[in-house]
């Protein structure tokens, strides 16, 4: 009889929790949505109110849960596809399905050894840490209430994965197929991303990583390595060199506080004022078209480009991409691979991939990564930091 195919193998994993920020599915969601997200800062109901106009404009409904649920199905339908026997969770930092819930959920049901998914790509405090801290504090509430917790572990940064960057160079070309005919072969890109403070981005990735002076640590090379990658690929795919930048948006800081700069906005009104064709917005720090993405760049952002008459488009996140549920397939495989490897299971340890010229991110946070604001416990990570 001919050789059965390999089915992939998961082990030692019985689960994968896709970790998100959640949104208010509703107007009534929106201001306690944002006391979630802002709790322990003291802000002012009336202030939340203001905050959440952008939220209103869209009928109280962040696109985020609807993006996940998206992606959870795709996620599920790929693993089907090849083989994957591992089941798929999903839960919020700040909203329903919240995180503590779907891990007690998980444990419940007997998961043991759980491999995490978070939906920001990048080394940063609030992308990586934070969701770790909120791990070990859903971990803790497991804890107290007499449950078995779950190993949990998360999956490495995918932000220079194939299976992520590909859809952005698409949908980057699909963008440009939008503008006017006649400004199109001038048109600059904008890779955008969250600003965040430049303290915390100095600070951000592994030790030897971080930086002075503004310069970003590994938050900002690899958003750099990111968009050189999208670019050269334009430029094959066109035979057009395109000037581009990385430029950032959705502040939320105090005015006093040094962010990563320059904003969006800025930037378009520099680049009219330098005489630019058209600009087409990258979101390359985003998975999906949630809020920030909506209102942003396709509120904001295309409204100040329109008063000055500049022709601007807007590229696609990945979201649901089935190449970005490969990706996260290939990262399971690679884990779990790495894993088996780690408790002399396997003869070699797997390959990874990675594009662009910083390779693959770290398995395991180690101690002084995006260290904490304040210290406070966070799984998946190699120590106590």
């Amino acid at each position: 009889m001919p050789d059965q195919p390999v089915q992939p193998a998961p082990d030692p994993y019985d689960a994968l929790l896709l970790l998100s920020f959640g949104g208010p599915e509703g107007p009534d969601d929106v201001v306690p949505f944002l006391e979630n997200v802002t709790r322990g800062r003291g802000i002012p109901r009336e202030r939340l109110k203001e905050v959440g106009q952008h939220y209103f404009l869209f009928g109280g409904v962040s696109p985020i849960n609807a993006q996940n649920r998206e992606l959870l199905h795709a996620l599920r339908k790929d693993f089907a596809e090849h083989g994957l026997d591992l089941p798929v969770y999903w839960g919020n930092r700040n909203w329903a399905p919240y995180l503590t819930d779907t891990l007690r959920e998980m444990a419940a049901e007997g998961h043991r050894r759980v491999l995490v998914l978070a939906t920001s790509a990048y080394a940063s405090y609030s992308g990586c840490r934070q969701y770790r801290e909120n791990l070990a504090d859903a971990l803790a509430a497991l804890e107290g209430e007499g449950l078995p917790l779950p190993r949990v572990d998360k999956l490495r940064h995918y932000f220079n994965h194939p299976g992520f960057v590909g859809p952005m160079v698409d949908s980057t070309l699909a963008a440009l197929a939008e503008l006017p005919e006649d400004r199109r072969a001038g048109a600059h890109l904008a890779f955008t991303t969250h600003s965040i403070p430049t303290a915390a981005a100095d600070t951000s990735g592994p030790v030897e990583a971080h930086t002075g002076g503004g310069e970003g640590g590994a938050y900002v090379a690899q958003h750099l390595d990111v968009a050189r990658l999208i670019a050269d690929a334009v430029r094959e795919e066109t035979g057009v060199e395109r000037p581009w930048r990385l430029v950032y948006q959705s502040r939320s800081g105090a005015p006093h506080i040094p962010w990563l700069e320059p904003d969006i906005c800025d930037h378009l009104e520099e680049l009219h004022g330098e005489g630019a064709p058209a600009v087409v917005m990258v979101p390359i720090g985003f998975v999906s078209d949630h809020m920030e993405v909506k209102y942003d760049l396709d509120t904001e952002a295309t409204a100040k480009a329109a008063d000055m008459g500049l022709p601007v488009s807007r590229a696609s996140t990945v979201g649901a991409d089935p190449r970005f549920a490969a990706c996260v397939r290939d990262l399971v495989l690679e884990r779990a691979a790495t894993e088996r490897f780690a408790e002399g299971r396997a003869a070699a340890a797997p390959e990874r991939c990675a594009l662009g010229a910083l390779g693959p991110s770290h398995d395991v946070c180690p101690v002084g990564c995006c260290p904490a604001r304040s210290p406070r416990p966070a799984a998946a990570g190699a120590g106590v930091d």
